[in-house]
């Protein structure tokens, strides 16, 4: 059951005072989206346009959307992630004034009727996690059939596939997203250009590494109490997700902290970290915890659960539920029971016991509350200012098409001169002799 309104469909709307609370928290850890905010307030730049959102829906969220708000933008608000969404932030969010539809425990109806409740109102700009929302606009404009489109078409008042007609751009904050956006891109199919703000500096390199390392091994501990120190951490993928897991885990005493990867780039730099390397056929035998974070199929496939010792924990940190194949684990477990919040524990036919977190979904979101609110002070402020530049552009952009683009590195350099300033940290400037030096080819060796 949830709560619904004229603007807003959420678990427990009487949640929303405990969440106001929950939000001013978010507010004084977020300095710089807060500058951003403000002039956002004083210059109105999104003022007559729609912005249509696709994300958790946490507290640091929350600073987002009111900091568009505040900007003149009507805020359309869907969960990106069943699982992910505070309850008592969607309810403050609603009495706040944004258009939110997101509630904790989502099933597949609910989820896709959440994103058709966002397409309806016809968003100018499109803001994802995963590119869930961009992606279900593109299905309805080609007309394309599949069970998701099927629950979106049924909250709709016609086929939805003229919606997409009223998107000027949109941007989009995942790796995941990113690689189902330049597929599009690729194949013709993305018929709107879409900002990268997974690729600002001030996303992957705080963010992806330290946000991901601290928020995973956050939502492991909290689901399972499980200690680290001693044990054998085996994390799939050594991008910059799977390498902040790595060393967090590594420095919280992990035995032995072991990668799998298939980029030899990646290899050598896991190895020279002081990380293990081997397929995960190997360390499938070997692991107490397994971390997946790719962004791709079956990284962990059902026959290297059956090669995991008995009471080998399982999760995963990638956008989608799809990194660890739970669906035929589901289907061959001998018996399924959950003795904690956000665990199931499966029993093999051999008769081991293999426990999963969070579904397979987004440890991190799911049995915790995601990434602290001083790190995606940056990640919204790419956010905030890429919508911004979005509206700026939206001539330049239109005759550009279906592409994905880089944001200007100036967004990115901004950005973290705000965050250096807010955190009151003093740095060199280069004087007058050294840029003269810098930018000249004369002067060499004495």
């Amino acid at each position: 059951m949830t709560d619904t309104g004229d603007s807003y469909e959420v678990k427990d709307y009487s949640l929303a005072d405990n969440g106001l609370k929950t939000i001013e928290w978010a507010r004084r850890h977020m300095p710089v989206l807060q500058i951003i905010r403000k002039q956002f307030k004083k210059d109105q730049p999104f003022k007559g346009l729609r912005i249509g959102a696709c994300l958790h829906v946490t507290k640091e969220t929350s600073q987002l959307a009111l900091t568009w708000k505040d900007g003149g933008a009507e805020v359309f608000l869907a969960a990106s992630n069943p699982l992910s969404t505070t309850d008592d932030v969607a309810a403050a969010l609603a009495k706040s004034g944004i258009n939110v539809f997101a509630w904790k425990n989502m099933d597949s109806e609910g989820y896709y009727r959440s994103i058709a409740n966002v397409i309806k109102n016809k968003p100018n700009i499109t803001i994802d996690d995963g590119a869930d929302l961009v992606s279900s606009l593109h299905k309805l404009k080609h007309r394309e059939k599949d069970p998701e489109i099927d629950i979106i078409k049924k909250h709709l008042d016609d086929d939805g596939s003229t919606l997409l007609d009223n998107v000027i751009g949109g941007a989009e904050e995942t790796t995941t997203g990113i690689i189902r956006m330049k597929a599009m891109a690729k194949d013709k199919a993305l018929l709107y250009p879409i900002l990268a703000t997974n690729d600002l500096i001030v996303k992957w390199e705080f963010d992806n590494l330290w946000g991901t390392g601290q928020s995973t091994i956050d939502g492991i501990i909290r689901a399972t109490a499980d200690l680290i120190a001693g044990s054998v951490i085996v994390v799939g993928g050594y991008g910059h997700c799977g390498r902040g897991v790595a060393i967090r885990a590594k420095g919280l005493g992990a035995r032995r902290v072991i990668a799998t990867e298939i980029n030899p780039f990646r290899v050598l730099t896991a190895t020279m970290e002081g990380m293990e390397v081997m397929p995960m056929a190997e360390a499938a035998k070997i692991g107490d915890i397994f971390i997946t974070a790719t962004g791709c199929k079956h990284v962990i496939s059902y026959e290297h659960i059956e090669a995991m010792k008995d009471g080998a924990v399982v999760c995963n940190t990638g956008h989608f539920d799809i990194e660890i194949d739970i669906k035929t684990l589901r289907e061959k477990a001998v018996s399924i029971e959950s003795l904690r919040p956000s665990t199931e524990q499966f029993t093999l036919s051999n008769g081991k016991i293999i426990t999963v977190l969070a579904e397979g979904r987004l440890v991190n979101l799911s049995a915790a509350e995601g990434h602290p609110s001083q790190v995606m002070d940056l990640s919204f402020s790419g956010q905030a200012l890429a919508a911004e530049w979005i509206v700026k552009n939206k001539d330049l952009i239109k005759s550009k098409g279906g592409i994905v683009i880089t944001i200007p590195h100036k967004i990115d350099r901004k950005i973290a001169l705000l965050k250096c300033e807010a955190m009151g940290i003093k740095f060199d400037t280069l004087t007058p002799e050294q840029e003269k030096y810098l930018t000249s080819w004369k002067e060499g060796t004495e």
